[in-house]
Formats: C-alpha cells, structure tokens, sequence
C-alpha cells in the first residue's frame, strides 16, 4: 500500500495539534518556527524565542515585515497583543530556569531512548551550531522533535544509539516526522501515529528498531 510524506506545513500542523492549551513553548530554528502558523487562535499558546520574545505570532503576511522584530533564526515575526522582548541573558534564564513547557526542536539524530544529538555531525567540514539547544533540550519540561525521518542518503535519523555528539541525554519525549509520531522511553520507541497507508510493519523496517507497545 502506498503512502504520502507530510508537507512541512502538514507535519508543523501535526505538532501544534498536540500542543495543549496555556502552554508556554520554544520552537526552535528550522522546521519548528513553522508550528507558529498553525497554532489555532482560539488556544492560548505563549511561544518564546531564545533571542528574547514571549508572545510571538505566527509569520507577518508578505510585505508587513519588520526586521527588528525577528526570530533566534533572523526570521521576521508577529507580536502578539501582551508580547514582551527582553535581554538575551533573561530569555536564557526563563530557559534554565525550567519555566518552558516544551521545547521544540531540530535534530540529525535521536535514539530510542530520547538521547538528542542537533549540533554538529562531528564531520570535518562541518560547522557547529549549538546555540542554545543545550539549555532547551534540559531546561523544558518536555522537549519534542521535529524532523525529516531519512536523510538524504535514506538513513533513518532515528537510531538505536546516536553517533554525532550529544545534545542532551534521554532527553526528547516525542519524536514528529514526515512519516510518523512516536514516543521515546526508557524501554524504547512506541508509535502514535503514521501516514495514511504506512503500516507499523513497513516503519519498523524503514527505520531498523522494534517498537514497544
């Protein structure tokens, strides 16, 4: 049976389903700045941004930018009415401090267990870009992915143990892809979901690793 990939906006759409009501969440640079736009206006959602923003807004509509009000990614953003930006030092604060519920972010890998490894592929060409990922991943109390599931090569990002060094131990709750949702454990991956047509079967191979129920 066949199936679709998600669309990056299908799968920001996955995530901000989940995203319960009068949460405070970060969403990291990359593939999670998109959730903003799907989040209904209905829900109290206050989103933050490293670089120092509580109460951000999904994307200005084209041409209403403003550059002085951007993202950790330089993205240009909306305020929403009772927004707030602060000093860097005091948006890394309210990280550490453990006063987010959820951090969403990036990932090349992330093990069955939850280890999150997004800062570098240990490459030599490769450049490191750890920003403050460390303090998301261990600062929230819940810290999901957002990914691709393959790479370019067809890997899956998804593995028993990471290879590239760690972010964070055991740290990731959830795991959103273009073909599936799934929970990291101690006693390793359970599905939530998959993709229209995608069966249990079929994901297990794909990514190499049994499931738990």
């Amino acid at each position: 049976m066949s199936y679709t990939r998600r669309t990056k906006d299908e799968l920001a759409a996955r995530v901000a389903q989940d995203i319960p009501e009068g949460a405070t969440v970060n969403l990291g640079i990359g593939q999670p700045t998109l959730v903003a736009n799907h989040i209904p206006t209905s829900r109290e959602v206050l989103l933050q941004s490293e670089n120092g923003i509580l109460g951000m807004g999904p994307a200005p509509a084209k041409g209403m930018e403003d550059y002085d009000l951007i993202n950790a990614g330089k993205q240009p953003v909306t305020l929403l009415a009772g927004g707030a930006y602060f000093h860097h030092a005091d948006s890394f604060a309210m990280m550490r401090g453990g006063h987010l519920d959820i951090c969403v972010l990036g990932a090349f890998q992330v093990s069955a267990t939850g280890d999150l490894a997004n800062w570098h592929t240990g490459e030599a060409d490769a450049i490191p870009a750890v920003g403050g990922a460390m303090d998301l991943a261990i600062g929230a109390k819940q810290t999901w992915v957002m990914m691709d599931l393959l790479t370019k090569q067809g890997q899956s990002k998804v593995v028993q143990a990471c290879t590239y060094p760690l972010t964070g131990i055991a740290c990731v709750k959830r795991i959103y892809t273009d073909l599936c949702t799934l929970n990291c454990t101690p006693q390793g991956l359970q599905v939530i979901d998959t993709v229209p047509g995608l069966s249990r079967e079929e994901l297990a191979r794909i990514i190499g690793l049994p499931f738990i129920d």
